[in-house]
């Protein structure tokens, strides 16, 4: 019973549906393998055994009646910045420590419909504010593929449980690479979808026009399963569309940025891409190189436009609306004591900055350029996609680093998501695969395509995959 655990969610499905097992079978293996690991993994803040088989006896009681689909009775985790209606949603914050959630996030309402079961809540960053999971304000996360580097961030929880087999699948969310560089760092599949096709509501927002939701998985099937239950219009985020799946590709264009090349990315993982571009034109597909000129600006542009959003999205923790940490003599000493005592270093951080680019004198000179920058960004994307369906390259510049290498220096640690943030800023999808590795830790791949072009995506990913199966 034990090798359940490393199913991907098709197979589940499949011995769920044969009756080969139950869903309270499979959940209580799940559970036994986060009782076995996790003590070392700590990919887990809340761990939501009792619920979880209440789910399953229920899942279960659904299939007996035949009312299965592709996720029913299938366990799976959530990053702990999305709300579970009764749960316990910290954001990875001492802030949120005793918050109890009082309703459903839309995609956590889509998955209970399905009948999926939930594990427990995942470890973040403060806030989904950084790349390593290290910024939590309860513990670190350790990357199960080696217990003394970090699982990236700020899903590293999710993805770590996930290439533990703690979970068949996770939830994360991403705003400037918070899914796939966890995903890269873990050896497994992360997808952030188009700003828009998941929606948003019951998130804890960090950065409102760039985060996204989005699932890790094992592989693009199932991460294709995943986001085939959470996308479509939800009437209490207006920023989320209906969209229609896409068609099939006939011959893939596969592009590739120059400007991803350069002085920074580590020699192992550019040689390993360039083997996967040199698979795909084995496999007949178009290789063209691509220029992204305004590249080299889009981290300048995301660490001024993302602390800004969240300098305004963050003001409401005050100890009077959300949380309380510390007393104070006056309103204005409450306030400042328990911004103070909830918020750890790297939030601060943030909220400084954008307060800083946003104040008058330097909303001009700061916030209202970068946003100008990130229209010429997405003007890079869409001239490339004229020539190309999916642009390729690296999903991180560097390996999983050790946990407190690059604390001291946040603008090393920031560097991690060099070519990530851009997707973001366009508002496109993407997704990260493994593609190697180098010392025995995983290497991922990215690839991006147009706006609503999930499809293109997963047929690409899918024929790189099936390389590896074979």
């Amino acid at each position: 019973m034990s090798e359940l655990v490393k199913l991907t969610i098709k197979q589940l499905h499949q011995g769920l549906e044969a009756k080969d097992f139950s869903s309270v079978e499979l959940t209580q293996e799940f559970l036994k393998e986060i009782e076995k690991k996790d003590k070392d993994i700590r990919a887990f803040l809340t761990l939501m055994s009792e619920d979880a088989l209440k789910q399953a006896k229920e899942a279960d009681r659904k299939i007996e009646k035949g009312e299965i689909d592709l996720l029913t009775g299938i366990p799976c985790a959530i990053k702990d910045n999305i709300m579970i209606k009764g749960a316990r949603c910290t954001a990875g914050s001492k802030f949120l420590e005793e918050y109890i959630s009082p309703y459903d996030a839309t995609v956590i309402k889509k998955l209970k419909e399905r009948g999926a079961v939930f594990l427990g809540k995942t470890n973040l960053d403060e806030f989904a504010m950084g790349s390593s999971c290290e910024n939590s304000a309860f513990y670190p996360t350790k990357n199960p593929r080696d217990l003394n580097r970090v699982p990236g961030g700020s899903s590293g929880g999710s993805a770590a449980a996930v290439a533990a087999d703690m979970c068949a699948f996770a939830l994360g969310s991403d705003t400037g690479g918070s899914i796939r560089q966890p995903a890269s760092f873990c050896g497994i599949v992360g997808l952030k979808p188009t700003y828009g096709s998941v929606s948003r509501y019951g998130l804890i927002a960090f950065a409102s026009s760039l985060d996204q939701v989005g699932p890790i998985a094992k592989n693009i099937e199932d991460a294709q399963i995943v986001f085939d239950a959470l996308r479509g219009l939800d009437k209490m985020d207006s920023t989320s569309v209906e969209v229609k799946n896409a068609e099939e590709l006939k011959k893939i264009r596969i592009g590739v940025p120059k400007e991803y090349f350069g002085k920074g990315l580590n020699p192992e993982i550019e040689k390993s891409i360039q083997e996967a571009i040199a698979f795909y034109e084995k496999r007949g597909a178009e290789i063209t190189e691509v220029s992204l000129p305004h590249a080299d600006y889009a981290l300048a542009c995301y660490y001024i436009i993302a602390p800004s959003e969240a300098s305004a999205n963050l003001a409401r923790f005050d100890g009077i609306r959300y949380g309380k940490v510390a007393e104070g003599n006056n309103l204005t000493d409450y306030y400042f004591q328990n911004r103070t005592k909830g918020f750890g270093k790297e939030v601060k951080r943030r909220i400084v900055l954008g307060t800083y680019t946003l104040s008058a004198g330097y909303y001009d000179a700061y916030y209202k350029k970068a946003l100008k920058v990130r229209t010429l960004i997405k003007k890079d994307f869409e001239k490339a996609f004229e020539k190309v369906d999916v642009i390729l390259g690296p999903t991180s510049p560097c390996l999983p680093f050790k946990i407190g290498e690059k604390t001291a220096d946040p603008l090393s640690m920031y560097l991690a998501d060099i070519y990530t943030v851009s997707v973001n800023l366009a508002g496109l999808p993407a997704v990260s695969l493994p593609c190697g590795t180098s010392q025995g830790l995983p290497i991922g791949m990215q690839l991006i395509a147009p706006a609503f072009k999930e499809n293109s995506l997963f047929i690409t990913a899918k024929i790189f995959e099936q390389k590896h199966d074979n």
